[in-house]
């Protein structure tokens, strides 16, 4: 989402940190730029007036001026600036808000096709498996075709608990009914998912309103559209001025929009985003972390949610098992499958790279090369269609094999043949590893592994990109 942010925030940046000095003209004229890069994307001007005039005074101060790296403070301190703008007074507020006496009431409010019932759904499945609280959901939606049965599926995808349908309710009956069965049930969390609207009107705020009132939620949780821009603030505004919000729930910050929606909504509303959607999946949303995401914008990367991420996908036993064989030099076909079906849980391929530090400058080159999102399952796909031995001795791999495998897989023996050098290549880098060291792995250049083509820039290959 803030991928032309960065790219933007990046060249002012570079030239800055390019100088030996900076003069107080240098950096009056980069925060211009600052500037216009956030108009840009959509930030409100507001909040970029106040953000300019706070980064400005703290950066021609003398002790930035005379710095020995005086690009790299101006560039902490509009970093700091971005996570003040994001987090405001209390950053405790991020936090979604779990005391109280169970069961808790979590209502769901927005605009028709805002991502509601998902996003009801990923924070019912967040509940559950990170805060380890049981959960029941319940849809009031008694008006779009299928809304409920839309929450009931979604919970079955999550392993979520749904209230039961019964046809005729009101939406305000509902909600007593799912308080009532949260207390009886000995549930912690009830997630009440409201209808919507395409736009705001009187009777959509009446009726929030009438279940707010007979619940009493601790949170009341707006989902906004990140891709709406400045209209998702706007949005938020009349939620939160009409009915009282406790917070954000951000969809489709996986998208390509230009980010401003984001950045301003804390800064306009006081009312703080507290989880994120970054995809389609009931797995697929992240807690905002002001800090987190000001390093994504400027190009630090977020090695913290890249670490979180991977241990909460990877699997500890094989992953430990794979660093044996591979300390021992050993690394056949089979743990080639381990490692790809490893990286397919972790998820998007862009949204990975992106949390590494430094990746940002590169955004175009990675856009270029076409990341591939089922590049891995094609791969799998050639390695399932091998017999366990010849994963295990990849040299009985012959011409007539390889036709084989092509075939069951539905690829192309040139296919086979990429893949069979990419293992190639990727084992003597293990030998390597076992000879020499880490430091063997680098010595002479480690040898490229290219799953479907080589990257631009030296980028290292070995990742799921379509070659130009």
């Amino acid at each position: 989402m803030f991928d032309v942010l960065s790219q933007r925030l990046g060249s002012v940046f570079d030239a800055l940190t390019k100088r030996g000095s900076l003069k107080e003209d240098d950096v009056r004229a980069a925060m211009r730029e600052v500037r216009v890069a956030l108009l840009e994307a959509d930030v409100a001007l507001p909040v970029v007036k106040d953000f300019i005039e706070k980064a400005t005074e703290q950066a021609i101060g003398e002790q930035v001026i005379r710095s020995v790296t005086p690009g790299q403070m101006v560039i902490k301190i509009v970093h700091d600036c971005m996570v003040d703008m994001l987090t405001g007074d209390d950053e405790d507020e991020a936090q979604l808000n779990l005391k109280s006496a169970p069961p808790v009431p979590f209502l769901m409010v927005g605009l028709q096709g805002s991502g509601k019932t998902t996003t009801t759904a990923k924070i019912a499945r967040h509940l559950q498996t990170k805060e380890k609280k049981r959960v029941l959901m319940a849809s009031l939606d008694v008006y779009r075709p299928a809304a409920m049965e839309q929450l009931a599926a979604l919970g079955q995808q999550a392993n979520v608990i749904t209230l039961p349908i019964v046809a005729g309710q009101k939406p305000v009956d509902i909600a007593k009914r799912a308080m009532d069965e949260g207390r009886k049930g000995g549930f912690d969390v009830v997630v009440l998912d409201t209808a919507g609207r395409t736009t705001i009107d009187q009777v959509l705020m009446d009726e929030v309103r009438q279940v707010r009132d007979a619940v009493s939620p601790v949170e009341t949780l707006l989902v906004a559209d990140a891709m709406t821009g400045q209209d998702a603030v706007a949005t938020a505004t009349a939620f939160k001025d009409k009915v009282g919000i406790t917070g954000i729930a951000l969809t489709r910050v996986d998208g390509d929009s230009r980010g401003g929606a984001a950045l301003s909504m804390r800064a306009v509303t006081g009312v703080p985003i507290k989880v994120m959607g970054v995809g389609e999946k009931t797995d697929a949303m992240e807690g905002f972390h002001a800090d987190r995401i000001a390093g994504r914008i400027l190009g630090m990367g977020d090695v913290v949610s890249l670490v979180e991420k991977a241990a909460e996908t990877v699997d500890e036993e094989e992953a430990e098992r794979l660093a044996k064989r591979m300390m021992q030099g050993q690394f056949d076909l089979n743990d080639l499958l381990s490692q790809l079906r490893q990286l397919q849980k972790m998820g998007d391929m862009k949204g990975l790279l992106g949390m590494l530090p430094g990746m940002g400058k590169m955004a175009k080159q990675i856009k270029d090369a076409e990341v591939d999102p089922k590049a891995i399952k094609r791969q799998e796909g050639i390695l399932l269609s091998m017999t366990p031995g010849e994963r295990r001795q990849p040299a009985l791999i012959k011409a007539s094999r390889k036709k084989r495998i092509a075939a069951g897989s539905g690829m192309s023996v040139q296919d086979v043949n990429r893949l069979l050098k990419q293992h190639q290549q990727m084992a003597t880098v293990m030998k390597q590893m076992k000879k020499k060291g880490l430091a063997g792995m680098f010595s002479g250049g480690m040898p490229g592994a290219g799953l479907g083509g080589g990257l631009p820039g030296g980028m290292p290959q070995g990742l799921p990109f379509r070659g130009r």
